[in-house]
C-alpha cells in the first residue's frame, strides 16, 4: 500500500505537469513509464535482482546476502520490499538453498530459461 500510495501520487503530479485534473489511462501509462514502472509493476530494483540472479548466478540458487551485495542494496531492504512482491508473482522461489530464477523471470526478461529446473535441496541445509 505504501508503494502504490507513492506512485499514485507520482501520477498524479505528472497529470498535473501536463495540465490535467483528471488522472487518464493514458497519463498513468505515461507516469509510470517516466518512473520505469513496466506492465508487471516491476521498477528499475526489481529488474536489477532478476538480471542479478539470472545473469550472474544461473538463475540460483544464491543466498540473500549474496544477491543484496550484487545489487549494491541492504539486504533487509531487499528482503522487504523486492522480495515479497517477487514472489507474489512468481518471478522467485525461495528453497533452502537460496533464491531460484521461475520461468515467468526469464520470460518477463526476454530470456530462455534453462531447460532443466535449478538443483534442488539439498538435505540438510537450512533456509536463510
Amino acid at each position: 500500500p505504501r508503494i502504490a500510495g507513492r506512485l499514485l501520487r507520482r501520477v498524479r503530479d505528472f497529470a498535473d505537469a501536463e495540465g490535467s485534473a483528471v488522472i487518464t489511462q493514458a497519463a498513468s501509462a505515461r507516469a509510470l513509464a517516466r518512473l520505469e514502472v513496466d506492465e508487471s509493476g516491476l521498477d528499475s530494483l526489481d529488474r536489477r535482482f532478476l538480471k542479478a540472479l539470472i545473469e550472474n548466478y544461473g538463475g540460483g540458487p544464491v543466498g540473500m546476502d549474496t544477491l543484496a551485495a550484487a545489487i549494491a542494496e541492504a539486504r533487509d531492504a531487499v528482503e522487504d520490499v523486492i522480495e515479497p512482491y517477487l514472489l507474489q508473482q512468481g518471478f522467485i522461489m525461495r528453497t533452502p538453498r537460496g533464491r531460484v530464477a521461475c520461468a515467468k523471470a526469464y520470460a518477463h526478461l526476454g530470456l530462455s530459461a534453462p531447460q532443466s529446473p535449478p538443483a534442488g535441496p539439498v538435505p540438510g541445509d537450512l533456509f536463510e
